[in-house]
């Protein structure tokens, strides 16, 4: 999935309140402790948090993975329109 460089700038892309979410979801006190949960650096985390680096397509698996959230609900809580998915049509 890639990123439009003007989703850090976009003002409805929050990544705070979905990590301050699975924070909760996860009992979890802290950024540390969420980049131990979830297998991320604490580099990597805290560009995420300060909107120096957008959260990756891996980020929102292993959110997903943690939290049992659908992608659409992690989607929301970043701010992200949910893309959606169009049904092909039928075969005639």
């Amino acid at each position: 999935m890639r990123t439009p460089p003007s989703l850090l700038s976009d003002p409805d892309y929050n990544p705070n309140r979905l990590l301050d979410e699975v924070l909760a979801q996860l009992s979890l006190k802290n950024d540390a402790a969420l980049s131990r949960s979830l297998g991320v650096s604490p580099p990597i985390l805290s560009k995420v948090r300060h909107r120096r680096m957008p959260v990756a397509a891996w980020m929102i698996i292993q959110i997903h993975d943690a939290t049992e959230m659908s992608i659409d609900e992690i989607r929301a809580l970043l701010g992200v329109p949910v893309a959606r998915r169009q049904r092909p049509a039928a075969a005639e």
